[in-house]
């Protein structure tokens, strides 16, 4: 089973939930067809889920495969699904109310409603709880979906090595827009293999000290041996054959690659230069410091708040705010340091710090303030813009690898998963063959 963005999951469960007012309610007695850890499925969810899939073939102009056939397919995605709302369960992963309203909404935009209330009313329209029954359909897909994020991205290794040597990669270097200056030599012509690779080593040589390909083309073409040379200047590795751009990936700066043989000659490159892309990842930081007055079962809110407000008035009033940290702040490792906290990224701090230190005029005592830590007062005592670009490059090369081991590391656990549940098929029709 692949990897499916919510995009994908909201537009099945769209066209699935769509489908009720053609699909009629299946048979009241209901029966189990497999049991699943402490979960069961009934055939009604199975003839609902098989339903669904022929309605997509069709629409797809798909042709579907037999019923029986359908019915083992489809009893498998249910048995996969059961078996991670298990472990959904069991390491009680939750969806929050806004998480899954914002969930249902996109769903809702899809179908041409504008408002939640508006698509409740729709779907319920077709038939009563058919809403509900879509809210809890996305509910389940995004507990899954953190379930996954969870127990599959803890199992991707990513080592500094694996980001350097794909920052270095043409894949790596067309997509943080990276560029080589690069020679090219090519030597030819109705010599031998031998006399041919004799030239080569030697213009090799030669570019260790020499850029000049015109010269080379002139003091090296002899006989039957022919030399082409080209500056090919600042180009995306993109942009060079795969062939070639492979082997200057992994060169240095004013390093030559090896010989590289090909049918229309003998080929050698140069790596003159290499350069990012010019746009910069500017990132503004602060140089913040804070005092910090915790809540707990002993203070309270209230005595926090009036303990920071009384520190607070103390500094306007000429207090030294170096001081009162070391003194009174709840946040050892600041306090030691007179509440310094250096230089701060945006986002590396709760929303609410971030939103003050943001706020906050350079050299003014803030206002105090509450977070899910206390009560805190802070001073930005200095700002600056940072030039993150090599940590953002690392960062999306850590991103592209964890996603291209994705669906295969989630194969792996899926396979895992189902093997290590209780799965029971009372019908041995259903069975996979």
């Amino acid at each position: 089973m692949k990897k499916r963005n919510l995009k994908q999951i909201f537009k099945t469960t769209a066209l699935a939930l769509m489908m009720f007012s053609s699909v009629q309610a299946f048979a009241v007695s209901d029966r189990v067809v497999a049991i699943v850890g402490k979960s069961a499925i009934l055939q009604s969810e199975l003839d609902q889920s098989v339903a669904e899939a022929q309605h997509q073939l069709q629409a797809q102009k798909k042709e579907a495969p037999p019923l029986n056939i359908l019915q083992a397919q489809i009893l498998n995605q249910l048995i996969i699904q059961n078996a991670q709302l298990e472990q959904v369960k069991r390491y009680a992963i939750q969806a929050d109310e806004k998480s899954l309203n914002e969930a249902v909404l996109k769903v809702a935009n899809q179908s041409g409603a504008k408002s939640l209330e508006a698509f409740q009313q729709k779907l319920d329209k077709i038939a009563p709880g058919t809403y509900e029954t879509l809210r809890e359909r996305v509910a389940d897909d995004l507990l899954i979906q953190r379930l996954r994020q969870q127990q599959v991205m803890s199992r991707i290794k990513i080592s500094d090595q694996d980001v350097d040597n794909f920052l270095k990669s043409p894949e790596g270097q067309a997509a943080i827009g990276g560029q080589a200056h690069v020679l090219h030599m090519r030597i030819s012509g109705e010599a031998s293999a031998s006399e041919l690779n004799s030239t080569a080593k030697e213009i090799k040589a030669a570019l260790a000290h020499n850029n000049d390909v015109k010269s080379l083309e002139k003091q090296f073409s002899k006989g039957k041996i022919k030399v082409d040379g080209a500056d090919m200047g600042y180009r995306s590795l993109s942009d060079i054959p795969t062939e070639l751009s492979a082997r200057v990936s992994v060169i240095d700066v004013g390093q030559t690659t090896e010989l590289i043989t090909a049918q229309d000659g003998v080929h050698v490159l140069k790596l003159v230069d290499r350069k990012s892309n010019d746009q910069k990842a500017l990132v503004p930081q602060f140089k913040a410091r804070h005092i910090l007055i915790k809540t707990s079962e002993v203070v309270t809110p209230e005595s926090a708040k009036q303990t920071i407000e009384n520190i607070y008035n103390r500094i306007n009033a000429g207090g030294d705010f170096s001081t009162f940290a070391a003194t009174y702040s709840n946040d050892p490792g600041s306090a030691r340091d007179g509440g310094s906290l250096g230089w701060v990224t945006p986002g590396m701090m709760v929303p609410e710090f971030d939103k003050v230190m943001q706020s906050s005029p350079v050299g003014k005592v803030s206002q105090p303030f509450e977070s899910q830590f206390g009560w805190h007062i802070l001073e930005v005592t200095d700002t600056r813009q940072q030039d993150m670009t090599k940590e953002y490059q690392r960062r999306m090369a850590r991103q592209i690898l964890g996603e291209r081991q994705f669906d295969a590391e989630l194969d792996s656990w899926l396979r895992e998963l189902k093997a290590n549940t209780y799965v029971e098929i009372k019908d041995p029709a259903l069975k996979q063959q």
